[in-house]
């Protein structure tokens, strides 16, 4: 019996990634772009191949900016609102009405959610919640093994090898993804995935708006986490009279203690949503939900051979 695995894929970043790797010349027989579709399915049949999971959502941004998230930190994904152009922002970016995305691009979503559901793979969102949380719930829970794709560091929160949950880090491409588990993390940062919040909390991300601590970079926060273990250990170590640690970054931390309240939970993806799916919706098909929509979608929207390879990766058809 083939052990069953779960395969999570972060849905905006692989389409987005596709919409700015793919060429735009892909286009349906009336002209439309549909390099974003046809990158997305070439995708899926790469990542089902090399991986033959048993199990797959594709997980969605009902909410890509939480206003939960935003009363916290009004900073979080504020740029993206403003129409930030740079590359961090292009490649993490989705289509919801409200962030700056490109109108080829967001022609297509429809053409993507109508190809998922002829091919009946679950796509899986929660009203309030981003991606990530969904990706957070299904990882946390799942009772088989789970890989989770995405280009968000995030999600390295989830990583755990006695799960196991492992991250397919697609930052350098689909095709050169990374596989990230513990052992990678701490070559990388010198933490342990564990301690993957408070890392990125200290040390911030600009990609998502997120300001960190002033004057505390990577090295830094590696090290007071080695020494102290959590925030909560390091907030309390620079608190005592005695402390050994430095006044430098006591003051640093001091000047960030609002921050410091309330950016884990920003950070820290939910695990314990009511998706309304069980196990047996995630499920792979054995053949197409919809055989005569997704053959007509094939032709209509001029998928060609991505249609092919990805009917060949999910059912095993030639």
């Amino acid at each position: 019996m083939t052990a069953q695995r779960l395969l999570l894929l972060d849905t905006a970043s692989l389409y987005f990634r596709a919409f700015y790797g793919v060429p735009d010349s892909l286009r349906t027989p009336d002209g439309r772009p549909v390099n974003a579709v046809r990158g997305l399915l070439d995708f899926i049949a790469h990542l089902v191949t090399t991986y033959q999971p048993t199990h797959l959502a594709c997980c969605w941004d009902n909410d890509w900016r939480p206003e939960w998230r935003v009363e916290l930190i009004p900073s979080y994904k504020a740029h993206r609102v403003a129409g930030g152009g740079d590359t961090v922002v292009a490649e993490m970016a989705t289509t919801i009405p409200g962030e700056a995305a490109p109108d080829a691009l967001a022609a297509q979503v429809p053409m993507i959610l109508d190809v998922l559901a002829a091919l009946g793979l679950a796509v899986v969102g929660q009203d309030h919640y981003e991606a990530d949380d969904v990706i957070g719930t299904l990882a946390s829970t799942a009772p088989m093994a789970t890989d989770v794709v995405t280009g968000d560091r995030d999600l390295f929160q989830l990583v755990d090898d006695a799960k196991p949950v492992r991250i397919l880090y697609i930052a350098r491409g689909v095709g050169k993804h990374e596989v990230v588990d513990e052992a990678w993390i701490r070559a990388k940062y010198g933490i342990a995935a564990s301690a993957y919040v408070d890392y990125a909390t200290l040390r911030g991300d600009a990609s998502d708006g997120l300001p960190g601590v002033s004057g505390i970079g990577e090295k830094t926060a590696a090290s007071l986490l080695t020494s102290y273990g959590d925030l909560h250990g390091i907030l309390e170590a620079s608190s005592r009279k005695d402390s050994p640690v430095s006044g430098g970054v006591r003051s640093k931390l001091g000047a960030a203690i609002d921050y410091l309240a309330v950016a884990p939970t920003v950070v820290s993806v939910a695990r314990d949503l009511d998706l309304g799916v069980g196990w047996d919706d995630l499920a792979l098909p054995a053949a197409p939900a919809h055989p005569r929509t997704f053959a007509r979608l094939t032709e209509d929207l001029g998928l060609s051979g991505s249609a092919a390879r990805v009917l060949a990766a999910l059912f095993r058809e030639a």
